[in-house]
């Protein structure tokens, strides 16, 4: 399996039936490609397995002609996500009724492929650069045509660029576009194309948001009044709320010396992150749900009025913002609804967000909690995985990835 994904690095274009064969043991949902119909509308071709081969033999061809730039690990991302990119297919497709007629249809597929692979490609051996990599274009790989069909500004692509790499995505949408016989082909090429035009207009081709201006601007200030510049600046750029950096930094200024912060933990039970805690968070005001519920009903794992245990941690967390406290949030935070409102209050109170996202493959995730002091029940887990939703990590200023041994595997700038 090693020197298989190594290959990829260089020169290997494995067909599908290849890939299916290799990662399938692996990626279970990978042998599902054969059964999920797609709208013939979209995919005369058939289904997933059949696009998906095709979408790689357009790869392959682009490989060696206008990205043949694109050597080592970037092949391997780029090829690992041509093979995913329609993986939650699988599990989203279904039959509806659009303007009186049956179309096939798979809402969100991306958001849920991502959200798959985020703890089964940590079981292969592959640098977690490829995997973070990996995640960011199977989860975005629709987002660059929307960006174009909905006349979005520089902030949407600012945002993009934070999670997924602007270039290796539009080389991912032409194969994707281009192995497939359907409707409008043409039109969703010149979309991607113009998609292009913009990221390069933007200085956003091959990197994400440069911030070498930005230090310049910032440079007499104290470190902590940099981190805090330099994170909150980018985040007013993306979200189009200030057009410049000279009128970002003059709006935010006067929260630069003081200010809260708020490291929110993302991960399901078992994983590590009270073991994170314990050694990165010793020092911090810590909100634990699992510690409210031990001091109200005397039993960490009792699960009686979860409205109650939220409203308590939510209190003591405008608390600590409001008195500009570095506070941690322990708790699996798994969906994205359970995560917008902290976020909300944080920005309220012109706080910092960090959002440490705790990967790891199934086994070790279900060993780590059957090893805890309060381990929990199995079935509950399980759930929890089924259920986890990725992070849009463009939702916060900073991001750390981590192992289930509390290693640290990425840091955002």
């Amino acid at each position: 399996m090693k020197q298989w994904l190594q290959q990829l690095c260089h020169s290997a274009t494995p067909s599908i039936d290849e890939c299916v064969q290799q990662l399938g043991p692996v990626i279970p949902w990978l042998n599902d490609f054969k059964k999920t119909p797609q709208d013939p509308g979209w995919h005369a071709e058939g289904n997933v397995h059949i696009h998906t081969g095709m979408v790689l033999d357009e790869l392959y061809q682009l490989l060696v002609t206008g990205a043949a730039y694109i050597e080592g690990e970037k092949r391997q991302s780029l090829i690992l996500a041509a093979i995913f990119h329609d993986i939650g297919k699988t599990r989203c497709t279904r039959k509806m009724i659009v303007r009186g007629h049956e179309r096939i249809s798979s809402p969100d597929h991306e958001a849920k492929g991502r959200s798959y692979l985020a703890f089964q490609l940590m079981k292969l051996p592959l640098p977690f650069s490829v995997i973070w990599t990996v995640l960011g274009l199977v989860g975005e790989h629709q987002t660059p045509k929307m960006l174009v069909v909905q006349n979005m500004n520089q902030g949407a692509y600012i945002a993009l660029s934070r999670r997924a790499d602007p270039a290796l995505l539009y080389w991912l949408e032409r194969a994707d576009m281009q192995g497939r016989i359907g409707e409008a082909i043409p039109q969703q090429l010149d979309y991607i194309e113009q998609y292009r035009m913009f990221c390069e207009g933007y200085g956003l081709w091959h990197q994400s948001f440069s911030i070498d201006e930005l230090y310049r601007l910032i440079a007499h200030e104290s470190p902590s009044a940099q981190r805090y510049l330099k994170s909150l600046v980018v985040d007013t750029m993306q979200r189009g709320t200030c057009a410049s950096l000279k009128g970002a930094i003059a709006k935010l200024s006067r929260h630069k010396d003081e200010h809260a912060h708020l490291f929110l933990l993302c991960g399901p039970s078992g994983i590590g992150k009270s073991r994170y805690v314990a050694r990165h968070c010793h020092d911090m005001s810590a909100i634990s749900l699992d510690a409210i519920r031990e001091e109200l009903w005397g039993n960490r794992a009792c699960q009686d009025n979860p409205e109650l245990v939220v409203a308590m941690a939510q209190q003591k967390l405008k608390c600590y913002l409001r008195e500009k406290h570095t506070v941690v949030w322990d708790a699996t935070n798994l969906r994205q609804d359970y995560r917008k409102p902290l976020y909300a209050m944080a920005r309220d109170q012109h706080a910092l967000i960090t959002l440490v996202i705790f990967l790891a493959s199934e086994t070790a995730i279900y060993s780590g909690n059957a090893n805890r002091t309060h381990a929990v029940p199995k079935e509950i887990v399980a759930a929890q995985i089924a259920k986890y939703q990725f992070p849009r990590v463009s939702d916060v200023h900073h991001v750390i990835a981590v192992d289930g041994e509390g290693n640290i595997l990425f840091e955002s700038n």
